[in-house]
């Protein structure tokens, strides 16, 4: 795993020309990095481990069979059972007999490695459009600067040159700062939609999720009820049909256990407050720019 993510260090490299700010490298470079982290990490879960195990009581269908379905088919659990007492009430958190119309369908999971991949590649977006837009006027007028074997008397010749192409051109280069304020604002506007947009792919569970996660641990441990569970279950359920040889249909319910959302939980609480801190240095890191 040390060597998977060793091929994305490079994420990181501290650029030898400076063409934004930390605020914007916040975007680009941490948050693209943690994406990609957190995507690599999650690929290697699904794809080389079990992300989902399912058993029925009765043995109809073999577990392989059973685990392929409810995987691809959606797997369940009720609201209205999520606090009822577990040992007493449910045998886990949203399991138990239910009504159709009761059940609440868990359809985002194979979707949650392509969907951090398309956060990382929306969040680099920015960059890309900056980097076209200043078509590297920065990196020439520091030519040579950044160069251990250039003399030194030709750097200060060339700082000097700096000096008076900056004082000849004061005021003349307003185009350049405002469309490097609109990538500024490009970025708020971003992690403000990805805020919402995962907030929309996790059945719209993302906005308070971090709230209720604080508030779940400052509650009595034997009488709260983890959020999570709502959002990413650990035990669901899945309904498997079978026909008979008389062609009646019998419905069978499965119990699955899901391993994967104990890392999907932890991605999305982490990166609840990351999204929160970038948008709040970014909204700054524009104003401090803009006046």
């Amino acid at each position: 795993m040390a060597d998977v993510f060793g091929g994305i260090k490079h994420l990181l490299k501290v650029d030898s020309t400076s063409i934004d700010n930390n605020a914007f490298r916040l975007h680009y470079k941490a948050t693209t990095f943690i994406l990609v982290a957190c995507g690599l990490l999650l690929t290697q879960k699904h794809y080389f481990s079990d992300p989902i195990d399912c058993f029925l009581y009765n043995n109809v269908v073999t577990s392989d069979i059973l685990d392929a379905y409810c995987w691809i088919s959606d797997s369940y659990t009720v609201p209205s059972l999520l606090d009822k007492e577990v040992g007493k009430e449910v045998a886990h958190p949203g399991i138990g007999k239910s009504k159709h119309h009761e059940r609440v369908y868990h359809s985002y999971y194979q979707w949650v490695t392509l969907f951090v991949y398309l956060q990382a590649l929306l969040f680099y977006m920015p960059r890309y459009i900056w980097t076209t837009l200043e078509g590297g006027k920065v990196k020439k007028l520091v030519a040579e600067l950044n160069s251990p074997i250039v003399d030194e008397e030709v750097k200060k010749n060339r700082l000097n040159m700096m000096v008076s192409y900056f004082n000849l051109n004061l005021h003349n280069h307003n185009t350049y700062a405002i469309k490097y304020i609109a990538c500024e604002v490009l970025n708020f506007i971003n992690v403000i939609v990805q805020i919402y947009w995962t907030d929309w792919f996790i059945g719209f569970e993302f906005l308070n999720y971090g709230t209720r996660v604080m508030d779940f641990t400052n509650q009595d441990i034997g009488t709260r009820h983890d959020p999570m569970d709502r959002v990413f279950p650990k035990v669901t359920s899945c309904s498997f049909y079978q026909v008979g040889r008389g062609g009646g249909e019998t419905e069978h319910t499965a119990l699955c256990v899901m391993p994967l959302n104990v890392l999907n939980e932890k991605i999305f609480i982490f990166l609840w407050f990351w999204y929160i801190i970038v948008a709040a240095l970014t909204g700054l890191g524009v104003l401090s720019t803009a006046y």
